[in-house]
């Protein structure tokens, strides 16, 4: 049995601020921590293996999976569907394993409308500048010169949700972005609530009071 509930992190950012390498880096310093793969009925972009980025699914796929209450919270973007499938995240968190959500305001504001609402924890990523995110988004030379129009477009209302979130983190280095994470998500784990042995520890330290007295 699990020592407690594991704990679904939201993070987002305007595209390119730099969620994913953040998201990655905090599974590598703790690799128990579980990364919610999407499903998207996008094509794959080279490089890209189904289930290890996304679950490439067709329209008619993901339609079927969101009537049946399959997806979590789901959302269209760029003309393409995006959802984070229900059974392997509750397995995940039921087992004591913190999953992280790459996901927009729109997935966020889903979940938190969810079961998984009082487990959650929000943090949005901004970025230093807005020439700072339109030089990140063209060095991933993975957009074409107006696919990063519309992102750029899309930043400015993406950003306008920051107050939604429980922690904002202004990523102007990705080293010090990923300690303010890390200390982010270990002092989440020390809530009172998150520990579950917690109870029967102080009652064992009053009955060490009372052996010390009797």
């Amino acid at each position: 049995m699990a020592s407690r509930r594991g704990i679904p992190i939201i993070l987002s950012s305007p595209s390119g601020a730099g969620k994913s390498t953040l998201s990655g880096a905090l599974i590598d310093w703790d690799p128990t921590i579980s990364f919610s793969v999407s499903a998207t009925t996008r094509q794959p972009r080279p490089g890209e293996v189904d289930g290890r980025e996304y679950y490439f699914v067709s329209r008619d796929a993901f339609t079927e999976m969101v009537a049946g209450g399959k997806m979590l919270e789901h959302a269209e973007v760029f003309g393409n569907f995006y959802g984070s499938p229900l059974a392997p995240v509750e397995a995940a968190l039921a087992a004591g394993r913190d999953v992280i959500f790459d996901i927009d305001w729109q997935g966020g504001q889903q979940i938190r409308g969810s079961a998984l609402a009082q487990d959650l924890v929000s943090i949005f990523i901004l970025p230093p500048s807005i020439d700072e995110l339109e030089k990140r988004l063209r060095g991933r030379a993975q957009d074409s010169d107006t696919v990063i129009a519309q992102r750029m477009t899309q930043s400015r209302d993406e950003i306008s949700h920051w107050a939604e979130y429980d922690y904002c983190i202004i990523n102007r280095d990705i080293g010090d972005s990923s300690a303010q994470l890390k200390a982010i998500l270990t002092a989440e784990r020390l809530r009172r609530i998150r520990q579950s042995g917690l109870v029967d520890f102080v009652r064992d330290l009053n009955s060490q009071f009372e052996r010390r007295h009797s």
